[in-house]
């Protein structure tokens, strides 16, 4: 049974929490210690009591344990690849890029160590001098979903520790292997007893513990909408900063004049790929009248050919859904949108395949209005609707008529459009003539409205969350 990791030891529990591989339920990838609510506060504790000396440390040690931890994870990308894709069920190509991409951000925030900077500013009183610098926040908590089980938790550890912060992680139960893989690396590393602490456990048990415990300083969380709530009440009581993605209901904006083998391409890879377990994925497909037929029956032409099954053989395109709960979830908002009206086109069909898995077909759900629960609920799976629009001013207004706004993408030929779409696209991330989905490391991520509650992930904003603010007066 894998253990936890407590002030640079690793141990053991009474209880283990399986590892099951979503594309054959007979395969057990390993078993992971189950922390309760002593061995979480012992996690906190430790953090809390390595802090003081790991936040003095020198910027060069803090780059070069991310940066042995980046050469690691990319010298192992394609076995590391392959563990991601039995525990999550993304397809193998994915898997290794996801891991590459983990290896990118911890050799992004080794160099970002170095950089930290502050500012000498001349008081208004003569002679007084300003000094404005940045500090680590202290004890982070970090609680992270299972769609992207290495990708998520290295964009904040990464920057938790570069910015000379401990951390608690509690990564989501369903994917624990690629926690654990980095947390091992980190150790290799030689990153200090206590400095990262890594606890496997239900919501309700280790990440209440986390929210309870006063010692936490911080708190950035992946997840649904219902639970980011709940941590930011806890937040707000303990007066300690948050950072919350809760996910979007993202849209993908077809104007008449779009090229439309693009317009497809980017539908199908924003809505389909990554089992559309993205939370900027494509869900809905806002069409105008002159391009919709045409670009409806090229969209089922091609989810026709994509080959779902098991997520490591070669031809496979679309892998399973990550587990039972996830798929029942996914066909209750197919049949949810059948009753309200929606036609289904493509998809919508659980697969038999050699193996057990959870392998649902790429459903696509045409004839849909903006107030139906499949466009204003975030369904999280290979499921997309689309709607019908006069013209752009009326794809524009539907595409903002919602309380989330994380991605939305808009495929066009028209500067004009495409510029005004930049604008006034109510999202934190707008892509033209790209999938919704798909964003690089060293820039800022996040949404807008309930999408996002904080400071933005990702790049050098990072700095924002993982430091605060001191300024300094001196007299001669």
């Amino acid at each position: 049974m894998k253990p936890l990791l407590i002030n640079g030891i690793w141990k053991e529990t009474a209880s283990g929490i399986p590892n099951i591989n979503p594309s054959d339920t007979t395969d057990t990838i390993d078993v992971y210690s189950q922390a309760g609510v002593n061995e979480t506060n012992q996690a906190i504790l430790a953090a809390a009591t390595a802090f003081s000396e790991w936040s003095h440390t020198s910027p060069q040690v803090r780059h070069d344990i991310l940066s042995r931890v980046a050469r690691e994870i990319f010298s192992r990308k394609e076995e590391i690849g392959e563990l991601l894709s039995r525990e999550e069920g993304k397809i193998l190509s994915e898997g290794i890029a996801e891991t590459t991409r983990a290896a990118q951000i911890f050799s992004f925030f080794a160099g970002e160590a170095l950089r930290i900077s502050g500012e000498k500013l001349a008081s208004i009183r003569p002679g007084v001098e300003v000094d404005i610098t940045r500090e680590p926040v202290g004890v982070v908590g970090i609680i992270t979903p299972w769609n992207f089980p290495i990708a998520i938790p290295a964009w904040k550890i990464a920057p938790a520790l570069c910015y000379g912060n401990t951390v608690v992680m509690k990564p989501a139960e369903l994917v624990p292997g690629c926690s654990w893989v980095i947390a091992e690396a980190l150790q290799r590393a030689g990153v200090p007893a206590g400095v990262f602490n890594l606890v496997y456990g239900p919501g309700s048990i280790v990440g209440q513990a986390m929210l309870d415990n006063p010692s936490v300083d911080a708190i950035t969380f992946t997840g649904s909408q219902a639970t980011g709530k709940r941590v930011a009440e806890s937040c707000v009581k303990h007066m300690r900063k948050m950072q919350l993605e809760m996910g979007g209901k993202n849209p993908l904006v077809v104007l008449d004049d779009a090229d439309l083998d693009v317009a497809v391409d980017c539908a199908i890879n924003g809505a389909f790929y990554s089992t559309g377990q993205r939370c900027t994925a494509s869900s809905r497909l806002i069409v105008t009248e002159g391009i919709h037929d045409r670009f409806v029956e090229a969209c089922v032409e091609h989810m026709n050919g994509l080959n779902v099954g098991h997520a490591l053989h070669k031809d496979t395109q679309i892998g399973p859904v990550v587990d039972e709960v996830q798929l029942d979830q996914d066909m209750r908002y197919i049949d949810i949108a059948h009753k309200e009206g929606g036609n289904l086109r493509s998809g919508g069909d659980v697969i038999s395949a050699a193996t057990s898995g959870f392998f649902l077909r790429p459903t696509l759900i045409t004839d849909t209005t903006p107030m139906m629960t499949i466009n204003r609920e975030e369904v999280f799976g290979p499921v997309a609707s689309v709607i019908r629009a006069r013209n752009y001013e009326e794809a524009l207004d539907v595409s903002n008529d919602h309380e989330f706004g994380l991605s939305a993408g808009i495929c066009t030929q028209s500067l004009k459009y495409a510029s005004h779409f930049k604008r006034n696209s109510q999202a934190g991330m707008i892509m033209v003539n790209l999938p919704t989905a798909g964003v690089d490391y060293h820039v800022p991520f996040g949404g807008t409205k309930k999408s996002s509650y904080g400071s933005r992930e990702q790049g050098s904003y990072a700095i924002e969350f993982f430091t605060q603010v001191k300024t300094s007066y001196t007299a001669p």
